[in-house]
């Protein structure tokens, strides 16, 4: 569903993109960890060419990422994306927020695009905020409506780069709960998070970056048990021990 191979990334002199090779199947939850700086963020926005990458090729579902113009956006409606910072529409209601990529981009009928949306947000539990604007929710509340609204694109694969890290502790689990969710529902995801205890319960496959590089990839289950790699064993230790 999506292949990365040898894709590279500077930033200036910074190699944040170093040789990139990574494969993710339909279906598959492939969650993406390491310290702050890896490059991971930078890795999970080249995949809907948020950011651009030099050297290398990025596909999705068999199509190599268009440059720009409208091959580009209707990548964009098949890749859904889920931010660390909710970006939400603050004029529109909850409902009109995910009503409207389906209706402009996908060409639904406001009829059709309302009930869907009334069905996703049944999903992520918040129906009864439809009517509300987001700065009237919560942080979790709002990084709900942000996975449904991505949902109503009826995307070939989600996206999700820190998605709690905005949130307070006890909003964590409302979302992370959302997610798994998802998982279990046979969606394919890429997830950067500092959240090991989903990247244990949901994940087909982690991989662990640190340097602009993928270090090693495994399931969840021998990669926290048995790490290969030092870089992995050190990261490990810091994390896990508090």
């Amino acid at each position: 569903m999506v292949a990365m191979d040898g894709v590279q990334k500077w930033f200036g002199d910074l190699h944040v993109l170093q040789d990139i090779n990574l494969h993710v199947t339909p279906g598959e939850v492939v969650v993406v960890i390491g310290p702050s700086g890896s490059g991971k963020s930078t890795l999970c926005r080249t995949i809907n060419r948020l950011e651009t990458i030099d050297e290398g090729t990025i596909t999705v579902d068999g199509e190599k990422l268009p440059e720009e113009g409208k091959a580009l956006a209707g990548l964009r409606a098949d890749v859904g994306m889920v931010f660390q910072a909710f970006n939400l529409f603050a004029h529109k209601s909850i409902l009109e927020n995910v009503t409207l990529g389906p209706i402009k981009v996908r060409k639904k009928s406001k009829d059709e695009a309302e009930q869907r949306a009334r069905e996703l947000l049944a999903r992520v539990g918040i129906e009864e905020q439809a009517g509300k604007y987001p700065a009237q929710l919560s942080g979790g509340q709002q990084q709900r409506v942000a996975i449904a609204r991505a949902l109503a694109m009826e995307p070939k694969v989600m996206l999700f780069d820190e998605p709690t890290s905005a949130l307070d502790p006890e909003m964590i689990k409302e979302v992370l709960d959302v997610m798994v969710d998802l998982a279990q529902g046979g969606m394919t995801m890429v997830v950067v998070t500092h959240e090991m205890g989903f990247a244990r319960t949901a994940a087909n496959r982690v991989a662990f970056m640190a340097d602009g590089q993928i270090v090693e990839e495994n399931t969840p289950d021998e990669f926290f048990t048995n790490p290969q790699s030092d870089r992995a064993k050190d990261f490990l230790g810091k994390i896990l021990k508090h």
